[in-house]
């Protein structure tokens, strides 16, 4: 089993950067990528970034030139930095975790951007 306990988030207003951070814990050997997802309210979780063992990165084109995903394999940690936030990025982020074919989730941060 897998544990992902994320952090950060909450109120940013509009144009403001926020990070996140996600912790895996339990057994965390052979975990092969892990990423970001959010859901907004009435639509569907979504891929927000996800990065693999190697570095490999990937980005939803809403996110993309203005994020950076990142992560520590000998911490077993990832965190997600946004920069010029708007409204639409207003939504619950989860973290997500793949291994030996199975996924796992964090419970969600609410992020909302708002004046």
């Amino acid at each position: 089993q897998v544990q992902l306990v994320e952090s950060g988030g909450g109120l940013v207003q509009p144009g403001g950067s926020l990070r996140l951070d996600c912790a895996a814990a339990g057994i965390v050997f052979g975990i092969l990528r892990m990423g970001w997802y959010r859901q907004a309210p009435g639509k569907q979780r979504e891929l927000v970034a996800s990065i693999g063992w190697s570095g490999d990165t990937i980005y939803a084109d809403c996110v993309k030139g203005r994020s950076t995903i990142s992560r520590v394999n000998a911490k077993n940690t990832m965190a997600l930095e946004m920069n010029t936030l708007t409204p639409d990025d207003t939504a619950v982020y989860f973290c997500n975790a793949v291994k030996g074919g199975a996924e796992y989730w964090g419970q969600g941060t609410q992020v909302t951007v708002s004046s």
